[in-house]
């Protein structure tokens, strides 16, 4: 994934998951569009993308 961070061992970026969450403010639409993906990943990811907005 061009060394992009990614969820598990999913070929989904962190990018891609913050996009998805604004793309679908309904979790219940993200969740029909990315079933693989549950809770804590979403929190995992939002977390990471928000430590990393900085630049560290």
């Amino acid at each position: 994934m061009n060394g992009q961070p990614c969820i598990r061992h999913l070929r989904l970026t962190v990018r891609r998951v913050v996009e998805a969450v604004a793309l679908y403010p309904d979790r219940a639409d993200l969740k029909r569009e990315y079933p693989e993906l549950d809770e804590d990943e979403i929190r995992e990811a939002l977390a990471y993308a928000s430590d990393h907005l900085d630049g560290r």
